[in-house]
């Protein structure tokens, strides 16, 4: 697991660093006060100290954006660099920041959503005073990659403070240092406690109801990823995903077969897992919006559920038991690579143990998260029921 050798990783970077570069996390680390100088601990336990709080932040993954927007009132006045995938794989979050925060249209492109395209010289040439990025975005998969990140080195060598977040690999370990470290290096760490405080109670419910399955056998679940975008069926296999399924009560059938993060399946093999529960994931938007699940911002509930019946039917997915029992359901597929993954653990737990969390709304859940904290709410259809 991911979190396993973060102290390997603070171990690695411990010596002869400079203020703007990872040193050894102190082990009773606490948040920081918004006026610098600011010392954040990030998701692989690295040190990192900024003059001040950051006001020009280069964002590797704009995927991101969201993220950022849960822990700053206004990340487009702090933003000056970014991916180009939030403009081109999230089409429609995109045009509602953009509406709200015009300037966004004027940050600098420094590479697609691929660490290959990422420019280093572009980020550079934007003055940034902290670059954020994930992991596997620096190539970082085990403790000794940390030294040989060429991404990390570049920036270390040019005096630049890089944070590493991580709500992928392994989120459930990772969120919470993630986001907190975020909020404290934007100056906003009163903010960020406070989602974080929701974070976490919410997802305390969840374990305290379903503790009492433990050792037992948990129903499976089919989770069909971009589902209708791919030929059938992509499915999550171990980490990421198969984390939520677990977390929530749920047998993920992709983990049986798969041996990756995520994989394909075939129909044979779905029939003969006789999933309890379906769930089809999309974002609403990219090249093949149209023949996938239409859901996220500014969809109707009606228009969510026709493409969530044309989808099983285009599969040939009509005579899994989950669709004969109607436990068949859709859900935006940003959730995933974030904090808002809680959503999207309710949603699945109360889809599986409908009797444990009657009185539980995931929807309820994304409305407070919206209210008190996303700058930009998310206004249409995140999750769906098959009529």
């Amino acid at each position: 697991m991911f979190a396993r050798f973060v102290i390997l990783l603070s171990l690695c970077l411990s010596f002869g660093l400079s203020p703007a570069k990872a040193t050894s996390a102190p082990a009773d680390a606490r948040p920081m006060s918004d006026a610098g100088p600011i010392t954040v601990v990030d998701a692989l336990g690295r040190t990192v100290t900024l003059p001040k709080p950051a006001t020009r932040l280069v964002l590797a993954q704009a995927r991101h954006m969201p993220v950022l927007g849960l822990v700053h009132p206004a990340p487009p006045e702090i933003l000056v660099g970014w991916s180009d995938e939030y403009r081109t794989s999230f089409s429609n979050e995109y045009a509602n920041y953009l509406e709200r925060f015009p300037e966004l249209a004027d940050v600098a492109v420094i590479g697609r959503h691929t660490a290959d395209s990422f420019s280093v010289e572009r980020a550079l040439a934007q003055r940034p005073d902290l670059i954020v990025l994930t992991a596997s975005f620096a190539g970082i998969n085990k403790p000794e990659d940390i030294e040989n990140s060429l991404l990390l080195r570049q920036f270390e060598n040019a005096n630049v403070p890089v944070i590493v977040v991580d709500f992928f690999v392994d989120p459930l370990t990772n969120t919470v240092p993630s986001i907190r470290a975020l909020g404290q290096a934007v100056g906003q760490a009163e903010r960020t406690e406070a989602f974080i405080q929701l974070y976490e109670s919410h997802m305390t419910e969840v374990q305290h109801r379903l503790a009492h399955l433990e050792g037992e056998a948990l129903p499976p679940v089919f989770v069909h990823a971009h589902a209708g975008s791919t030929d059938c069926c992509n499915s999550p296999g171990v980490g990421t995903f198969n984390d939520m399924i677990r977390y929530a009560g749920g047998h993920n059938i992709g983990a049986d077969a798969l041996k990756t993060v995520t994989g394909r399946l075939n129909f044979e093999y779905i029939l003969g897992s006789a999933p309890h529960v379906y769930v089809a994931t999309g974002t609403g938007a990219g090249k093949r919006a149209n023949t996938g699940l239409d859901i996220g911002t500014g969809v109707a509930e009606t228009d969510a559920q026709a493409s969530l019946q044309r989808i099983i039917r285009s599969n040939r997915l009509e005579h899994l038991p989950a669709i004969q029992h109607h436990n068949a359901h859709g859900i935006w597929h940003a959730f995933n690579d974030s904090p808002l993954h809680v959503v999207f653990i309710e949603a699945l737990a109360a889809w599986i143990h409908p009797e444990l969390f009657k009185d539980i709304s995931p929807q309820a859940t994304l409305d407070e998260i919206n209210e008190r904290f996303l700058t930009v709410p998310l206004h249409g259809t995140y999750m769906v029921d098959l009529p």
